[in-house]
């Protein structure tokens, strides 16, 4: 005679963070338009001087909605943490983090979470480039900016397909959450870039999500010329600690060889060249073809390393999800363990 066994299914708490600064106007309907799928919506006045989160307690009756103060201004990135780390002291699964003044569509909860509950993700992110009408409803500005920001954020992160890397739609799994060092994530406007890089050294699994932002009257609180130099700073930090970690670290390989000849080529033959074509004007005596040679051949050896050396870490990008990992793994000593 069989026995039947009942498999009890855990459906996935998820939650939403909302990091608000002046969007005292959106904010409202924004909670509105969340759907049922949402378990609990953290509402974050990061010391907003409009009091968004007096705002959202006086209007929103909603009994999913808890709102969380900051006695300081941390920023977006740091009123996004600290909803996300409230929500996983309160055993939620998911964690989505949407902004507060209209320009993403809440609609939109299930797309981003869907891949992550079927093991395919460790967190989802938003792309607005990929339908051309999302593209042509971007202000230029915004346009050209991403796109310059989007290949130095390839660079520092590691993640290469991911093209709007800046997007502030995203979602992530609590355990997965939980492996990043918090505490050293940038908390304002490099914050999106900065997850991605944290995401990429824990060898977390990111997929993006097409959707298409909404422009309307609200106000960007982003001064590009003040935090242009904070970014480059950053992505230029981010990449040369992600080479290290990645490539010597944590791992050893070809690629690691190729980074060594790439700089010591390159460094040999310009500085070399530039000796020896100084030393040409100085002197008048047209370099020998030796002397070409000598500093030429090491820079070409020295791109094809480098060349070589991108070619394998295009090919390096996490592709198996972490959270999945860790529950096959629970699942398996949670076996065993019922066998004993």
């Amino acid at each position: 005679m069989t026995r039947s066994r009942q498999i009890d299914i855990k459906v996935p708490l998820i939650a939403v963070v909302i990091p608000c600064y002046k969007v005292t106007k959106h904010i409202a309907g924004v909670i509105d338009a969340i759907g049922p799928e949402v378990s609990r919506v953290y509402v974050v006045d990061d010391k907003c001087p409009d009091e968004s989160g007096a705002f959202v307690e006086a209007n929103i009756k909603d009994k999913r909605v808890h709102v969380l103060y900051h006695d300081v201004n941390k920023g977006v990135g740091g009123a996004t943490l600290t909803g996300m780390q409230q929500a996983v002291a309160d055993g939620c699964d998911i964690l989505v983090k949407i902004d507060g003044d209209g320009q993403m569509d809440p609609a939109l909860i299930p797309s981003f979470v869907g891949p992550i509950i079927e093991g395919q993700a460790d967190c989802t992110k938003g792309n607005r480039f990929f339908e051309i009408d999302g593209v042509k409803a971007m202000p230029t500005v915004r346009l050209i900016g991403n796109a310059g920001l989007s290949f130095m954020a390839k660079l520092s992160t590691g993640y290469w397909h991911i093209f709007d890397p800046n997007n502030g739609f995203l979602a992530v799994h609590a355990k997965v959450l939980e492996m990043l060092p918090c505490d050293k994530i940038a908390q304002r406007y490099f914050f999106e870039t900065d997850f991605l890089f944290r995401l990429n050294t824990v060898q977390a699994v990111v997929v993006e999500v097409p959707m298409q932002a909404v422009y309307g009257d609200e106000e960007s609180n982003l001064h590009a010329g003040r935090e242009i130099t904070k970014f480059a700073y950053g992505h230029l930090r981010n990449f040369l600690k992600r080479i290290f970690y990645s490539y010597y670290l944590r791992n050893f390989s070809v690629a690691s060889i190729e980074i060594i000849i790439a700089l010591v080529g390159l460094f040999f033959g310009v500085t070399y060249g530039v000796m020896a074509w100084c030393k040409s004007a100085e002197t008048g005596i047209p370099a020998t073809a030796g002397t070409i040679m000598l500093a030429a051949l090491p820079v070409i050896i020295g791109m094809q390393s480098l060349f070589a050396f991108f070619n394998h870490d295009l090919n390096n990008v996490p592709k198996e999800p972490l959270h999945k990992r860790m529950r096959d793994w629970a699942s398996y000593i949670s076996g065993i363990s019922n066998r004993e």
